[in-house]
């Protein structure tokens, strides 16, 4: 046996007793319970500090696994369970009866996702036969903070206390898409690096957007992402006039993360080109800003809809914490 089968065999053992496991997926790294288990599926909320009204995806290794935990999959959800599954597409569909209720935080809906990881879909394959039929999964951080991609990052959050499955960096970089297939037409609760383009072309229709009649649904708060710097996010124009010269002792604890290059002096990290690279890199090279000192992070603004939806995002999110400029 390998290291990596034994230690997805000794992190679904943990799971089939009700106990916490950090799991890698393509998106980010999650914190894991099994999903059927209320008091499992409550010690993700209180080691995250998460509101237990805040619903939680549920991640299963296949179609018929999903069956477990629906009370139906609507026409659309089978449509795009079959083009996108296993992949970064979570979908929102009428939760089974007396299934899950701690995960949908008492919601009527179910989040599922079938991950395209190796490891995660090995995992779950190994819970599966353990009884254990879909685990609850969030972002293995605190409460509103940078989504982890790197077990490292885990162990930095909690310690080592909490069992880390590592299956090196994530692929994607930032969580799953999120739509919801209860409503005609179904809605996009939550960008991700599928683009809404793609998904509405399996669908035959456009995606409703989220309004107040729609489920809750992970991610989905006005501040989320966010590291202990503040971020502001500057035009090109803007940010370029400010690190055309070295910085000043005004710009202490000031970091920058854009495509164009500052004058020398600056804690700087260049920005991917592509939005897919930006979206694969952007949690580490904001927690690389946290432990460099960063105070303040300047980011370049990123154009709009397509395939950058998913980040931008993120990064909308992640700004929302920041203070108004000039505090």
């Amino acid at each position: 046996m390998t290291d990596t089968a034994r230690a997805v065999d000794e992190a679904a053992d943990a799971l089939a007793r009700g106990e916490l496991v950090a799991i890698p997926t393509e998106t980010v790294y999650g914190l894991a319970a099994r999903a059927d288990d209320d008091a499992a599926v409550a010690r993700i909320f209180a080691a995250k500090g998460r509101p237990s009204d805040h619903p939680l995806i549920v991640h299963v290794a296949d179609a018929a696994a999903a069956e477990a935990f629906a009370a139906e999959l609507p026409a659309s959800a089978r449509r795009l369970m079959s083009a996108f599954w296993p992949g970064p597409l979570t979908l929102v569909v009428p939760r089974r009866p007396g299934m899950a209720t701690a995960a949908a935080a008492g919601q009527a809906t179910i989040a599922l996702r079938m991950p395209s990881h190796p490891v995660a879909l090995a995992l779950l394959r190994a819970a599966a036969t353990r009884g254990v039929r879909g685990v609850a999964a969030p972002s293995a951080n605190r409460f509103g903070r940078v989504s982890p991609t790197r077990a490292e990052h885990v162990r930095m959050e909690f310690g080592p206390a909490l069992r880390v499955l590592d299956g090196g960096p994530c692929e994607v970089g930032i969580e799953s898409a999120i739509v919801d297939c209860t409503r005609d037409p179904p809605t996009l609760l939550r960008p991700g690096q599928i683009e809404r383009q793609r998904i509405e072309a399996v669908l035959g229709q456009p995606l409703a957007e989220r309004d107040a009649a729609s489920p809750r649904a992970s991610g989905t708060l006005a501040i989320h992402y966010a590291p202990r710097a503040a971020v502001r996010v500057l035009g090109s124009t803007e940010l370029a006039r400010r690190v055309q010269a070295p910085p000043g002792p005004a710009d202490r604890g000031v970091a920058v993360y854009s495509r164009l290059v500052p004058a020398q002096g600056w804690l700087h990290r260049r920005m991917p080109e592509d939005a897919a690279a930006l979206a694969q890199e952007l949690f580490a090279a904001l927690r690389a800003f946290d432990e460099a000192g960063a105070e303040t992070i300047w980011l370049e603004s990123l154009p709009e809809g397509g395939e950058w939806e998913g980040v931008l995002d993120r990064i909308t999110r992640a700004a929302a914490a920041a203070p108004p400029a000039g505090q």
